[in-house]
């Protein structure tokens, strides 16, 4: 009895050790920089008393070297676990900035491989709370080679386990590019930041003068870069739209999204549909209005909002079920698609494709923008990786053409031609070779060039050319479109059509993979 009294008092005494290590002043130098602890992130994430807790008094690898000493702290410097979130298992892991900045050794990588692992083998999204340091630099090689192993299990796992990354304090040198290999990236404003260089590192290299937040931070990854695909005001409330977006996601690649009550059966004033596109072709409206009328009510939750604005994507119910959307917005740009708006929608197919969420795009799309500058930065190969993915997908993908389909762009948006499986368009809907005001300047150039009033005959022409060239009717007679649709049909025109598609296969070639035009 005296002996395993003696070991459980070990036990004990060992427990007692490892709390001392989160201590409440630990805690409050977090707080003191508007940051949760790694501890309180993963309580907020987590249905109340899910979480399990692995390799919790594990050791630094090197505790001594010559290049200065390692805390020598239970878990070095992350926590991994697994719990339950909204009653579906999820794997996590969240780095500890109190442990030597959060840097990752050799024993801080070999935690996170084990819960990449143990995710993938078990089919069950992962999330990764990123606030580290970088690099352990007194461990030399070994850190970097621990930053390689899980590059190579985030590959792994991409298109077969959903993987989320959160940015909750500084993401430096290579720890950047675990999250830019993961599905979604958070970040937390002014308490976050990403560089692959730092501000002192710029300076010394470029001599320019730049801050943590003008190189890195969250407004310019969310708005210029498109590295973050959330940005929030605080870290409670980035946690919170990680709880959601889980919502729209399947566990694996084998299994369809979680179905949702979503009170659908609530009634929606469609009718406004009828009247949303001006009568005037070059007035804009708010696509995003749009996408309300159609999905269950306050369900769209938009990816990437302010990136590339002139395509809005997210993921959306239809009827409780998840689907993703992908809508031209005509009030930025005229709903052109240029480079930015062609990799964002891509990017977004291709994961809605991997999970099997189905597609519905919303199209108003003059065309490709025009210029030196789009032409010179790729428009050509940029705006084929929105054609591959478009063409490549095969869940049920639907579209809905509700003015403008000019071009190159009416292809590229799911025609049925690269594999579409249901077009519908609106009466307003425009389809043609390009606009009519460009197509009538070429084919009635000689009239135009005398006439005595160019611009009256050129709005003439255009009429005309609208009425009997580029009107939905003549798409829809000659199979190109499946049915011209009355607007205030769309929703309930979807919800049957998705249906017939529940059960949709393709067969695909045989080979390795394709070559996206990267």
């Amino acid at each position: 009895m005296d002996i395993n009294g003696k070991i459980y008092k070990d036990f004990l005494n060992r427990i007692e050790r490892f709390k001392v290590q989160n201590d409440p002043d630990k805690i409050k130098k977090q707080h003191a920089k508007g940051k949760l602890h790694a501890r309180e992130r993963i309580a907020l994430l987590f249905d109340k008393d899910s979480f399990e807790e692995l390799d919790a008094f594990v050791t630094s690898a090197t505790p001594d070297t010559g290049f200065g000493k390692i805390d020598e702290a239970f878990g070095d410097g992350v926590v991994i676990g697994h719990g339950r979130i909204n009653g579906r298992l999820v794997y996590i892991y969240s780095q500890d900035f109190n442990v030597m900045g959060g840097s990752l050794g050799t024993v801080h990588a070999k935690k996170i491989i084990k819960i990449q692992d143990l995710a993938l083998r078990v089919g069950a999204p992962i999330i990764g709370l990123i606030d580290s340091g970088g690099a352990r630099i007194q461990e030399g090689v070994a850190s970097l080679s621990g930053y390689a192993s899980i590059f190579h299990r985030n590959i792994q796992s991409s298109g077969v386990i959903p993987q989320i990354s959160v940015i909750l304090g500084p993401a430096a040198g290579g720890a950047v590019y675990s999250p830019a290999l993961t599905d979604f990236v958070f970040m937390a404003k002014k308490t976050s930041y990403m560089f692959v260089t730092g501000p002192n590192v710029v300076k010394e290299v470029l001599n320019e003068e730049v801050s943590f937040e003008e190189l890195g931070g969250a407004e310019v990854h969310a708005r210029k870069s498109g590295v973050a695909n959330f940005i929030y005001e605080d870290e409670e409330n980035a946690l919170l739209g990680v709880k959601k977006i889980l919502s729209f996601f399947p566990s694996n690649n084998l299994e369809n999204p979680p179905y949702i009550d979503t009170n659908t059966k609530r009634d929606k004033n469609i009718d406004k549909l009828r009247a949303i596109v001006p009568d005037d072709p070059n007035k804009p409206y708010d696509v995003k209005k749009v996408i309300e009328l159609i999905i269950d009510t306050e369900s769209f939750f938009e990816v990437s909002e302010h990136f590339a604005p002139n395509l809005v994507i997210g993921f959306a119910r239809l009827n409780g079920k998840a689907i993703g959307v992908v809508a031209n917005q005509p009030k930025v740009l005229a709903g052109v698609l240029d480079i930015n708006s062609s990799l964002k929608g891509a990017r977004f197919i291709r994961f809605c494709d991997s999970f099997n969420i189905p597609i519905l795009t919303l199209e108003d799309v003059p065309g490709f923008l025009p210029g030196l500058d789009q032409e010179h930065s790729g428009i050509i190969k940029h705006g084929a990786k929105l054609l591959f993915a478009y063409s490549e997908a095969s869940v049920p993908k639907i579209t809905v053409i509700m003015r403008k389909s000019y071009g190159g762009a009416f292809c590229v948006m799911n025609s049925k031609n690269i594999g579409g499986d249901y077009n519908f368009a609106w009466p307003t809907a425009e389809i043609a070779v390009m606009g009519p005001e460009g197509a009538v300047s070429i084919l009635y150039k000689k009239e135009l060039q005398n006439a005595e009033d160019p611009e009256k005959l050129k709005k003439e022409f255009a009429t005309r050319y609208r009425q009997e060239v580029a009107n939905p009717y003549i798409a829809d007679e000659k199979g190109y479109i499946d049915e011209v649709i009355d607007p205030a049909d769309t929703r309930k025109k979807l919800i049957t059509a998705f249906e017939t598609l529940e059960n949709k296969h393709v067969d695909q070639p045989a080979r390795k993979h394709g070559n996206i035009p990267l």
